[in-house]
């Protein structure tokens, strides 16, 4: 809500009695940018108030990325001007940025993060002297403790490797990295991507804190319940331009989605086939110490969701239907065989296939093009008389691009010129583009807009018939667009199961919450 020249909050009042009049953190005043002949950025013209918090909506490759590298002075901007503080703002390098006071945690988290160092000097990497030669290893993990209590990492080992942490604790360290910043302007790239119901609030908390103090904040997110808790305002992003502002309370979210897209959302309808012959069947699965054992059955032609929150035990369960790791108890039988997967690789020979949830860790190769990322579990179908064909490659990548909608100049471009979200489209659609028996897809809409997770949910309904799909999704809305039955996990173990209609939504969101106790698993 804007009143003349001050920026206002939600209730109408200037907050924390900070002089906006004066105080605009940054203004972009016709900002472009283009690599090559694409124009990704056509004149852009933003403000960012102190102590506001601007929600940035945008379908993948809207342009959203390179702002936030302009921002952070990965890219230089081709044309208009950035003020800081009335000052012009034109940095260098991210250093040079961070010097200015705009710190940003970017969707990618081994942006944020040092992978071969250890938690307490990633924490405190920023204030460490340059070119010492020895450092108090003691004061390091004292200061790096006091950064971690900020943002409640009471319990992490300041001397684990970052590169051994899991993927929610890795953007913990991000996050408190650049909290301990002191920023003028926090730039926040999906930072609830990763993180359980209880880390994100610590971080929604932390960011209330900050705006409090006067910090502009730009919260980068395709996530409703983020937008409706944080969003003083919403500037929304399409084909590299601003399409739509939303400033008055209560904001217009919808309005705001199809300013984003272009056209409203339509409703999805889920129709339920009926269920087909067993692919998988699990029985007496347990996946860790002190978890009570569980049966899961997955058909062919069927969509079945797996829910629950961050740490409830799905990865671990992808993993162990993948041959990661095997469970510690119980049997599998895939298409009626014994299934015991000794590594991923037997797996993919059975017809197993999993989309990982940390794409860039454990699914994109970053020097290699589109074509090579979409096509490597699949080499030896592209091969005739020991001869690899880099045709039948970007034949099959061109096939791949086209049905998921990726947004890039051509199936060569190297895998880092895309956004999160198309990159995500790459990794769902590679193990979409060959038949399987078994496709996992571990949190398959991480990163993506709703137009995109609408399309991929689309394309993965479309190819169901003749193989058996798990869909494994935090965010209830997610596994409510796409399954046709719904099963609940918990402390690592499965403690409800919901066909995908008339589903009692408290039922399933307590179950979500709930510890499952001695609780059996129900049906309906």
């Amino acid at each position: 809500m804007t009143n003349g020249n001050r920026s206002l909050g939600r209730d109408g009042r200037n907050r924390a009695g900070a002089n906006f009049v004066t105080d605009r953190t940054i203004r972009l005043d016709g900002v472009r940018k283009a690599f090559g002949r694409n124009a990704v950025l056509r004149g852009i013209d933003l403000e960012l108030p102190a102590g506001t918090i601007t929600v940035l909506m945008g379908a993948n490759g809207a342009g959203k990325s390179t702002l936030v590298k302009i921002l952070c002075g990965v890219h230089g901007a081709d044309a208009g001007r950035i003020l800081l503080g009335g000052q012009p703002f034109a940095p260098a390098s991210p250093s040079d940025a961070l010097a200015s006071g705009v710190v940003t945690v970017h969707q990618n988290i081994n942006d944020g993060v040092v992978p071969g160092l250890d938690v307490a000097t990633n924490l405190v990497l920023d204030e460490l002297p340059r070119g010492a030669l020895f450092l108090n290893q003691r004061a390091i993990r004292a200061r790096a403790r006091a950064i971690a209590a900020q943002v409640g990492l009471h319990d992490l080992d300041m001397r684990a490797e970052v590169r051994h942490l899991g993927l929610a604790e890795r953007q913990m360290v991000a996050i408190a990295r650049a909290m301990a910043r002191s920023p003028r302007l926090l730039i926040l790239d999906e930072p609830t991507s990763s993180l359980s119901a209880v880390e994100a609030e610590r971080l929604f908390a932390l960011v209330e804190r900050l705006r409090a103090k006067g910090v502009a904040i730009l919260y980068i997110s395709h996530r409703m319940g983020d937008i409706r808790r944080l969003a003083d305002r919403i500037v929304a992003m399409r084909d590299g331009a601003i399409s739509g502002r939303f400033e008055r309370a209560p904001l217009d979210i919808e309005s705001a989605v199809r300013a984003m897209l272009g056209h409203a959302m339509a409703e999805v309808r889920i129709d339920i086939p009926a269920p087909g012959a067993p692919v998988l069947e699990a029985r007496g699965l347990v996946l860790r110490p002190g978890a009570r054992a569980f049966d899961l059955d997955a058909r062919a032609g069927e969509v079945l969701a797996v829910t629950g929150l961050v740490g409830s035990g799905k990865s671990a369960l992808a993993g162990a239907l993948f041959g990661v790791a095997l469970p510690l108890a119980g049997a599998m039988r895939l298409d009626g065989a014994d299934y015991v997967p000794a590594s991923p690789g037997d797996a993919v020979a059975r017809g197993v296939f999993l989309s990982p949830k940390d794409r860039l860790q454990n699914a994109v190769v970053r020097d290699f093009d589109i074509t090579r990322n979409l096509t490597l579990p699949f080499l030896r179908r592209h091969a005739s008389g020991g001869f690899l064909s880099r045709r039948s490659e970007r034949t099959a990548a061109r096939a791949v691009v086209a049905e998921m909608g990726v947004v890039c100049q051509s199936p060569g471009d190297p895998i880092t010129t895309l956004s999160g979200g198309n990159q995500q489209k790459v990794v769902v659609g590679r193990w979409l583009s060959q038949p399987s028996r078994l496709l996992i897809l571990d949190e398959p809409f991480q990163g993506v807009d709703i137009q995109a997770r609408r399309d991929i949910g689309a394309r993965i309904r479309a190819t169901a018939p003749g193989r058996a799909t798990i869909v494994l999704a935090t965010e209830i809305d997610e596994a409510l667009e796409i399954a046709d039955r719904i099963l609940v996990m918990s402390e690592g173990t499965v403690v409800g199961e919901h066909v995908n209609r008339g589903i009692d939504l408290g039922r399933l969101m307590a179950q979500v919450v709930d510890a499952p106790g001695a609780r059996a698993v129900t049906a309906e």
